[in-house]
């Protein structure tokens, strides 16, 4: 069954307010690969695993109807609160258990979120709800797969971001047996479907302030384990990277904007 890790309010809006929105490049590349098998107008789309919201909001004007799905009661409040279309909707389940019925489902989307579902069950599932000629997109990106550039001292910065990443990895959750690109490698190859597609290096730039990246490395889920933990040690290890990267920036102001490389990948695949 899908792993519970959102359960506080505070956790949700750090999760909503810090994590990045799916980039319009990769929502736009699902998009073009739907429209390959499926023409237009597009009537169900359900994000699993949805947070609080973000990618559903994105997909949303695409469909006629968008329903996101989380288990975690503190992330649909947080999605609700900011959704404003009628056509998104939001449902509590399991990723392994959607309300769905039998090939009703135009695409079925798990944006940084598959990693946590029991992977087979879950294939299994969205196999059941996607209509013949349907798509699945499954796509993550993890710290390690972020890099900072300010002026000329990127290396100082991204050998300090390493360093927080390596700190950080022994707290990663069991169910994580293995790094999660892997896993969605797997997913790849476990897939028999005859047309799919593996994207593996979809870089995104972004601007943001130096804040904003220390506010989505608190929302990950190594970082939340520190603090259930001991949560002076998780508020040393913030505070002791926030200096140490504005040292390297030779600014004073966690204000100050840099820009963030993600690097995402991404699975596609059409359902017969």
């Amino acid at each position: 069954m899908s792993i519970r890790l959102f359960e506080g309010k505070e956790h949700a809006l750090s999760y909503w307010k810090y994590r990045i929105s799916p980039p319009e490049e990769i929502i736009n590349k699902i998009l073009n690969f739907l429209e390959k098998h499926r023409s237009r107008p597009f009537e169900l789309v359900v994000d699993v695993g949805c947070g609080s919201g973000q990618g559903t909001l994105l997909l949303g004007p695409h469909f006629s109807k968008a329903v996101g799905t989380d288990i975690s009661p503190a992330q649909l409040e947080m999605a609700l609160q900011h959704s404003t279309s009628e056509n998104i909707t939001y449902r509590e389940c399991p990723a392994e258990q959607l309300p769905f019925e039998n090939a009703t489902v135009d695409l079925v989307t798990s944006m940084s979120a598959f990693h946590w579902f029991d992977h087979p069950r879950f294939l299994k599932e969205a196999d059941r709800v996607l209509k013949p000629q349907g798509c699945l997109a499954l796509l993550n990106y993890t710290i390690v797969d972020m890099e900072l550039s300010y002026g000329d001292c990127a290396d100082a910065l991204n050998q300090i971001c390493k360093e927080l990443s390596d700190a950080l990895m022994p707290y990663s959750n069991p169910y994580l047996v293995t790094n999660s690109l892997d896993l969605y490698k797997k997913a790849y190859d476990m897939l028999e479907y005859p047309d799919k597609e593996w994207h593996e290096t979809l870089w995104v730039r972004k601007t943001v302030p130096l804040s904003n990246f220390i506010g989505m490395v608190e929302s990950f889920s190594h970082y939340q384990a520190v603090l259930r933990e001991d949560p002076e040690k998780a508020k040393r290890l913030s505070q002791d990277t926030t200096e140490r990267l504005l040292k390297a920036m030779g600014v004073t102001s966690p204000d100050t904007e840099v820009a963030m490389s993600i690097r995402y990948y991404c699975l596609l695949a059409r359902k017969p």
